[in-house]
């Protein structure tokens, strides 16, 4: 979007037990409020070289920190990186959007409504949320910065290639990311296949 200012406020070494990263923090700043990111980068990313894997993952403190058997995020999360590292180069983008963008307290109220029988839309929408409130044109800023016009885009959402492509970023392949279905998540992926049109 043309109001997003983005700037990086940091960057390290970030060895983890996936593999050796280089981490990066970005505020994406817009007139009414600041969006936060956490990138992971490996390899060689520089221009001339082949379109990297990139994932663009949401922040779900209840999955990656909890181990939340409700949804697929850690699994996702994992799987992510595991492919990164495989490939020995490409980006994570962690985007601070939890509960699809309705923050982690009104995840927690969607769950409660979740328990008496509603799906992940409808628990949103009874909260008067959109079923996904998530704006992608911070990753795309970021794929900018990193001069990257060229993705394998690790995602399952459709929404995710369509925003990269209006920022500019041709997803040349959509890798998909498939968790193995659980009892406790048949529901979450059925309504992500079925209402939100999730390709698995």
């Amino acid at each position: 979007m043309s109001d997003l200012k983005l700037n990086k406020v940091a960057e390290a070494d970030f060895p983890t037990r996936f593999g050796q990263f280089r981490i990066f923090g970005f505020a994406g700043e817009r007139p009414t409020e600041v969006e936060e990111a956490v990138v992971l980068t490996m390899g060689d990313l520089g221009p001339g070289s082949a379109p990297p894997l990139v994932r663009i993952h949401s922040q779900c403190l209840t999955g990656d920190v909890f181990h939340s058997l409700r949804c697929d995020c850690r699994s996702q999360l994992e799987i992510a990186l595991d492919k990164i590292v495989a490939d020995g180069r490409g980006v994570l983008i962690y985007e601070h959007q939890e509960g699809r963008g309705i923050g982690l307290l009104n995840k927690l109220r969607a769950y409660e409504l979740q328990d008496q029988g509603l799906d992940t839309i409808e628990a949103n929408e009874k909260l008067g949320f959109a079923a996904d409130l998530r704006d992608y044109a911070l990753p795309g800023a970021i794929l900018n910065y990193f001069k990257i016009t060229k993705v394998r885009l690790l995602s399952n959402n459709p929404e995710k290639v369509a925003a990269l492509e209006k920022a500019g970023i041709h997803v040349v392949e959509r890798a998909p990311i498939i968790a193995p279905e659980m009892e406790s998540t048949a529901e979450y992926l059925k309504t992500k296949r079925e209402k939100m049109g999730h390709l698995f």
